[in-house]
């Protein structure tokens, strides 16, 4: 929840849904340690999935196609912000969410919508800052920094490589472009030199980099091979 709150959502109004239903603290089916840390707080008991986005600023589904339904839409706060990550069939498909829901910012894991989240955005990369730092974890520092270069690029202008991969899409920051694509040839230098510097801030690092100018352009090399 740290990023969430960085940017200003209501932490009491996110919720996280699986193939179980809504992640809260006391449910006994499906939940593990990594869903324990999402769970929100504010429930004690299993509550529909309409009813539980009463007023809710962001959905994240990581559960099974068609599990947002129309109800679920209408009753989420205004301009909400939608995750639907179940693949290849979405939780809602963007047009759909769309149509019931024209203020929404949504996100899939489809690459053939716009705002696809990949791992590929971000792994290889913090396994890059991990290794060139000998860092002796990846911690949640490394990954809010991941996540936040992510970000800054979407304000940066896009290199033209990425416009001649998806003709006609526009990149200018906004409902339709809040995430680079994987194609981003800047992903391989921004993300990694974010996270070493956040893997030595927070001293889990054994190596320390000097001179990020000189990693960068390491970096690029790499990139271009």
């Amino acid at each position: 929840m740290k990023l969430i709150k960085v940017y200003g959502a209501k932490e009491e109004n996110i919720f996280l849904c699986d193939t179980k239903g809504v992640i809260y603290p006391t449910r006994k089916a499906g939940m593990n340690d990594f869903k324990m840390t999402m769970a929100n707080n504010t429930i004690t008991e299993d509550t529909s999935l309409v009813e539980i986005c009463k007023g809710c600023d962001v959905l994240i589904g990581v559960s099974a196609a068609k599990a947002f339904t129309e109800d679920c839409l209408k009753n989420l706060a205004p301009n909400p912000v939608i995750f639907a990550m179940a693949n290849p069939e979405p939780e809602v498909r963007p047009e759909v969410a769309k149509a019931i829901r024209p203020d929404c910012i949504i996100a899939t894991g489809r690459s053939d919508y716009p705002n696809q989240i990949n791992n590929v955005m971000c792994f290889p990369f913090l396994f890059r800052a991990a290794l060139d730092t000998m860092a002796t974890k990846i911690n949640e520092e490394m990954k809010i920094a991941a996540a936040k270069a992510l970000v800054d690029l979407t304000h940066q202008p896009i290199p033209d490589e990425v416009k001649d991969a998806f003709p006609g899409r526009n990149f200018e920051f906004g409902p339709e472009y809040i995430i680079p694509t994987p194609f981003d040839p800047r992903l391989i230098i921004e993300l990694p030199s974010k996270i070493a510097k956040a893997a030595m801030d927070s001293k889990v690092s054994q190596c320390r980099i000097y001179d990020f100018e000189e990693y960068k352009e390491r970096l690029a090399a790499i990139g271009k091979k």
